[in-house]
């Protein structure tokens, strides 16, 4: 599904500090900048509309490892080179990427090839994802603003990143963001997921945080939505689901595995308390056409007379109704019946934890809670090692065989 070459590619974001020269009150790393991208570009997309939202997904991932290759150019700088040099520079990224792709995974090669070869033919979803860049940018200024008052020429940048948003006019959903209220406050809300650590209560490299977890798994799911041939709605769905999947820890914070699961009934108390906070403080936030679709998104469903959170729960949607699933999604693989690998999400969900400790340990950071947090999710897949015929353990012994993780 994904090698660990590719994995490390994906993670040597959560060390790629952005701002740094300047002073800043808290870490800005590029994985987080990238989370909030994508999940702006989600809203971006729904409100306008008539876009391919394949496309949307496919192209932020792909920016993403693009953007990984060339860290040490400074945006400013790179943009002033891709004016110029970009076939070039373009070229010379997809060589690098071409290095960590496992040859065999032929669609997304194809896929990715497409990609750079920059034609006309997805303009307005490339300048959704190009403006949720800007929005992204634009967020973190503001906090870097705070600190960075003092130097010269700040006033002078800060303007000229507010005049920015002038080039995105011709979206219809740029002008409704700045008059939605709502809007901006769940964005605001998906961004405070930047200062929530993960695995909180002990040391870790490279440190992430809960939003830039969230990408993590949705890009582990999007390489899964390619491994079983999933259709574009259900590749997107699954892509938006592990993408949001944390977004209620922005109102509770992280609850690490062992508090949550070692007292009985926590986790179901947790659970319900997360679905009062969507559907007061998160749900109406969203705009009103989109509501609906964003709660399945969600893993919201009825259940009864009430509605329950089960964003790890296979289902479908055909006729606007949630419907939880035990049978394998491979029968529902086309658009209609909008399918979502709630199962395998969560399987994406933990081989990122197991891949946020191995990592650490390789690079020297053993505590025991690593270890033990290693030990017993691997131990997860051992019992369970494939789901819709992918094999997760697989992946995981990979992963371990090449960072040399045996203790």
């Amino acid at each position: 599904m994904i090698n660990p070459s590719l994995i490390e590619h994906i993670f040597k974001a959560a060390s790629i500090s952005r701002w740094n020269d300047y002073p800043k009150m808290v870490d800005i790393n590029e994985l987080d900048k990238q989370a909030h991208k994508v999940l702006i570009a989600y809203f971006l997309a729904k409100l306008e509309g008539d876009v391919n939202m394949r496309v949307i997904v496919e192209y932020g991932v792909f920016e993403f490892l693009s953007r990984v290759v060339v860290t040490d150019i400074r945006p400013d700088v790179l943009h002033y080179i891709q004016k110029s040099k970009a076939s070039e520079l373009n070229s010379w990224i997809k060589t690098q990427l071409d290095k960590i792709i496992d040859s065999e995974n032929e669609l997304f090669k194809e896929r990715l090839d497409n990609f750079f070869k920059g034609d006309e033919t997805y303009k307005k979803e490339r300048l959704i994802l190009k403006a949720a860049s800007y929005l992204a940018t634009k967020w973190e200024f503001a906090i870097v603003y705070q600190t960075s008052k003092f130097l010269e020429g700040i006033d002078e940048l800060k303007a000229k990143v507010d005049e920015e948003i002038e080039d995105y006019f011709e979206l219809a959903s740029i002008k409704e963001l700045l008059a939605s209220t709502k809007l901006s406050k769940l964005i605001d809300l998906c961004g405070r997921l930047r200062f929530q650590r993960r695995w909180a209560q002990t040391q870790r490299i490279p440190q992430t945080n809960v939003l830039g977890h969230m990408l993590v798994v949705a890009i582990f799911s999007y390489f899964y939505s390619l491994e079983v041939k999933a259709c574009d709605k259900r590749l997107e769905n699954n892509f938006y689901c592990a993408l949001f999947h944390d977004l209620p820890e922005s109102l509770t914070r992280d609850i690490i595995s062992p508090v949550k699961y070692g007292v009985k009934g926590l986790d179901d108390i947790i659970s319900e308390y997360e679905m009062r906070l969507i559907e007061e403080q998160i749900l109406p936030l969203a705009p009103a056409r989109i509501r609906s679709e964003f709660a399945y998104i969600l893993g919201v469903r009825k259940d009864g007379n009430k509605r329950i959170k089960s964003e790890f729960e296979n289902r479908i949607m055909p006729n606007n109704e949630s419907l939880s699933l035990s049978a394998a999604l491979s029968q529902y693989n086309t658009n209609e019946y909008n399918a979502i690998d709630g199962k395998a999400l969560k399987c994406c969900d933990r081989l990122a934890a197991l891949i946020e400790a191995g990592l650490s340990i390789s690079y020297g950071v053993q505590t025991t809670e690593l270890k033990e947090g290693f030990k017993q999710t691997y131990k997860k897949f051992v019992e369970s090692p494939t789901c819709e015929g992918v094999d997760f353990k697989a992946v995981c012994d990979t992963f371990k065989e090449h960072f040399g993780l045996e203790f």
